[in-house]
């Protein structure tokens, strides 16, 4: 037995026919009307409506035989609709395509066939309208003609029916339409309330946190949230919910003893907006939320900053009117998540640009305009504190002797150390050059020993004869004048230890 071989085009032809929608529908009336016509002009105990898929013939219509769903590599049907015309076997026993067809050996014992192709207006051949008989039955043109009218009369029918389906789909489209534009408009009132928050002077948590609150009702959620992931802990924050919602999201709040294994756990990698449908069908899913009513939940990642991962996140309890995630709501949330999570990345942009801002390039260390800012705050909030100006004393001969890098290898290490052994106790600002200042408690011993540590540590790098300190506290002054009294009395260390060198020199 040989399969009959694929025709040109195939994959257009397939095409062709799923657009009558035609494969396994019940039985019509007006298609078995035809083929009972078809029987009787023809004479033959069979006629069949086949339509030639994939991989397989299927019967809409037929007389005189029962199922005629078969594998293509068997149909006859396979072959016809290989050429124009009608394709007839006068006797499937000497025809070495078909002699060894279990149709032939076997139920309905085919001797005779006889089809004609259905073909669309876009020529492609989607399957046929064939008589079979048991004996030998010779057709005449007038039959043969017949077969191809009542074919044309099939064909007919489908596009009828195509054209009803059409209009039927046009028809139910446009009420989605229509339905779309009403949340499309309702939608974009939610985003323009979105992007009005990221105007106001809100911490990134409360902007997220706002912008869930005015998705709620247009995504129809029973909760809308922001899940926040720190420290390998899990933190929720609720922005809108109904009372029925409650109990589900008490689930998620870490510790749990199944948090480890849950779908949630491995949301901190989420790069794309997921959404679920079917909740309770998803490996992980928590079965107090199952349990709970949770039915469809989405996710929408909004990036991780400092260490800290942020996601939106919409659930939909079991008895919620909309049963999935429409491309409206796709749409919706992702437009909001890209807002909230450009506003984010905005204000992280600002935040380092501002840190960048205060700190001095070469060394880390804060700077002159930093140093500015926080003496401003401190002086506002009424601690006491004192001002520590320094100088050191010698870098001009190592850059002239050994060059400016090595002096700014030193500086580096001076920086390095004086900061470290400052500590939490005040902060350290580079404003140029050799010049420093330190902001402290009211220890000053403590000053001049991180001073003495961090000249022992530079001296490692290179020949350093000190640094001169002058100290002022915070009652002695404020802004510019504070710190111009410190400098006036690190000059007099400077000129005292000039001094006293000279002399040494003299002396000598």
């Amino acid at each position: 037995m040989i399969g009959a071989p694929l025709p040109p085009h195939e994959y257009v032809r397939l095409l062709d026919l799923a657009r009558y929608e035609i494969l396994d529908t019940p039985r019509e009336e007006v298609f078995d009307r035809i083929t009972r016509l078809t029987a009787r002009l023809l004479g033959t105990p069979v006629a069949v409506i086949n339509f030639v898929d994939q991989d397989r013939q299927w019967g809409k219509s037929s007389v005189g035989v029962g199922d005629t769903t078969a594998p293509r590599h068997d149909s006859f049907c396979a072959w016809t609709i290989l050429q124009d015309g009608p394709l007839v076997i006068e006797d499937t026993q000497t025809d070495p395509r078909f002699a060894h067809n279990p149709m032939v050996t076997g139920e309905p014992h085919i001797r005779m066939y006889a089809g004609a192709p259905l073909t669309t207006p876009a020529g492609q051949r989607i399957g046929t309208l064939c008589v079979t008989h048991h004996q030998f039955h010779p057709l005449t043109p007038d039959d043969l003609q017949a077969l191809q009218d009542l074919a044309a009369l099939v064909m007919g029918e489908l596009e009828l029916r195509a054209s009803s389906l059409a209009l039927a789909h046009e028809l139910n489209a446009q009420q989605l339409r229509n339905a779309d534009l009403q949340r499309s408009l309702a939608h974009a009132h939610v985003l323009e309330g979105v992007s009005s928050l990221m105007d106001l002077d809100l911490s990134p948590e409360e902007t997220t946190l706002s912008a869930a609150a005015l998705l709620g009702e247009a995504l129809n959620a029973d909760y809308i949230g922001l899940l926040i992931f720190e420290g390998g802990e899990l933190r929720v924050e609720a922005a809108h919910q109904t009372p029925q919602v409650a109990p589900a999201m008490g689930a998620l709040p870490a510790p749990r003893p199944d948090w480890s294994g849950s779908i949630t756990r491995t949301l901190t990698d989420l790069r794309r907006p997921l959404y679920l449908d079917d909740y309770p069908s998803v490996p992980g899913a928590l079965t107090t939320m199952v349990d709970a009513g949770v039915q469809q939940v989405a996710w929408k990642p909004l990036g991780t900053r400092g260490g800290v991962t942020s996601l939106l996140m919409a659930v939909r309890l079991r008895d919620n009117p909309v049963t999935r995630w429409r491309g409206s709501d796709r749409a919706l949330l992702e437009a909001a998540g890209r807002s909230v999570r450009g506003a984010l990345d905005r204000r992280l942009e600002m935040q380092l640009a501002r840190q960048e801002a205060r700190h001095d390039a070469l060394t880390g260390l804060l700077n002159r305009r930093a140093l500015e800012e926080d003496l401003r705050q401190r002086q506002q909030d009424g601690a006491p504190f004192l001002l520590a100006g320094l100088d050191l004393d010698g870098l001009k001969a190592l850059n002239d002797q050994e060059g400016h890098a090595q002096g700014d290898k030193l500086l580096q290490v001076f920086a390095r150390t004086l900061r470290m052994e400052v500590g939490k106790a005040g902060e350290v600002y580079r404003l140029g050059g050799d010049e420093f200042v330190i902001l402290e408690s009211v220890d000053e011993d403590a000053v001049h020993h991180a001073v003495d540590m961090a000249v022992l540590a530079a001296r490692q790098v290179g020949a350093l004869r000190g640094a001169s300190v002058g100290v002022a506290h915070s009652h002695e002054g404020e802004g510019e004048a504070l710190l111009a009294l410190a400098d006036e009395r690190m000059y007099g260390v400077k000129r005292r230890r000039q001094a006293v060198r000279q002399q040494q020199a003299l002396s000598s």
